[in-house]
């Protein structure tokens, strides 16, 4: 009978496999395409929002999922669970499709339209009262917050996860890989703290971005787009929030953090009212050079440390860089878990 949890995981991989090129081609249709940013000619070769077949592909696989449960071992806490979590990523999720459809060099989003709307995508995991209310504090040990988690602190990490996981993007096949990477790491640990469903909640996750990725590395044919980088955030923040392991998910998330402020660094140093871009500066053989005289991303420092021991630097020796970077937090994170 568990044999049968396969399902979920091949359905999802194989529906975004499936979907994905009829996808590519529709976008393309309807002029929904996005130039290579790390390319010297800045064809618009890409489909957007590609984001959307796997979110399309997550929900087939949770809801086969769901099926199993219920028709096996009838409805239960878990299935509302699991259905919460569908529900806070597909709100984000939505949010980010918005987004790409005013399009990022017309801003997108307002700063404030954004995070409210990513606060109403909080509100499932408020309403069930997700979470553990005591956490341990230096000095002060054992502390309860009660309300004040699920009202404050619910909120305030599904807004930060889910916009800040927005920030480390505009590489082919990095957002899809860094969210295989964190969410593999993060299914392990619910499976390591016996919660062996929101394990493969999350695998069925990566599975869609396995699938994903097949278009999404180079070549790319497909960018993920807001839609996939807001999901994938939401799933990160509600596993950590169901499954109590905050602290080790705030560890994997140190890259995402550094970012961040970095990113407001040169808001504030370039003061010309707009993020700066982690995209590098092409040169005409597509390798990358600093797009600023200060580094404002990590890819900016993977670009300038890349070039201190090699004589060119190209877009997937950048992304395999940050892949790096995190599998070194996710490596501290098993060690504080353990």
């Amino acid at each position: 009978m568990e044999m049968l949890l396969f399902i979920p995981l091949i359905l999802s991989f194989l529906s975004c496999i499936f979907f994905l090129p009829f996808w590519i081609k529709k976008a393309k249709q309807i002029n929904l395409v996005w130039e290579n940013m790390n390319s010297y000619k800045k064809e618009k070769v890409f489909a957007g929002s590609g984001g959307l077949i796997v979110l399309f592909s997550f929900l087939i696989g949770v809801l086969s999922y769901v099926a199993f449960r219920t028709f096996y071992r009838e409805l239960d806490i878990v299935v509302i669970k699991i259905l919460i979590i569908t529900l806070v990523v597909f709100i984000a999720g939505f949010i980010g499709f918005i987004d790409d459809l005013i399009g990022w060099k017309a801003k997108g989003l307002s700063m404030r339209i954004r995070l409210f709307s990513v606060f109403l995508a909080s509100i499932p995991l408020v309403v069930i009262n997700a979470g553990e209310k005591t956490i341990s504090l230096p000095f002060f040990g054992e502390v309860y917050l009660g309300f004040v988690y699920s009202l404050f602190l619910i909120p305030l990490g599904v807004i930060g996860v889910t916009t800040v996981y927005n920030f480390l993007a505009g590489f082919n096949g990095l957002e899809a890989g860094q969210g295989i990477l964190i969410l593999s790491f993060l299914s392990f640990v619910s499976y390591f703290n016996g919660m062996p469903w929101l394990s493969l909640v999350g695998i069925i996750m990566v599975f869609s971005l396995i699938g994903f990725l097949f278009f999404n590395w180079f070549p790319a044919k497909v960018l993920p787009g807001d839609i996939l980088t807001y999901s994938v955030g939401a799933m990160i923040v509600s596993m950590a929030i169901i499954g109590n392991f905050e602290k080790i998910a705030f560890i994997v998330f140190i890259p995402f953090i550094i970012e961040m402020f970095l990113k407001i660094k040169g808001r504030i140093e370039l003061n010309n009212g707009s993020w700066p871009y982690s995209f590098g500066k092409p040169n005409k053989d597509n390798s990358l050079s600093l797009r600023y005289k200060k580094i404002y991303s990590l890819t900016h420092f993977s670009i300038w440390f890349l070039s201190k021991i090699k004589k060119k630097v190209y877009e997937k020796d950048v992304v395999l860089f940050i892949f790096l970077l995190h599998i070194v937090f996710i490596g501290i994170a098993f060690l504080v878990m353990i």
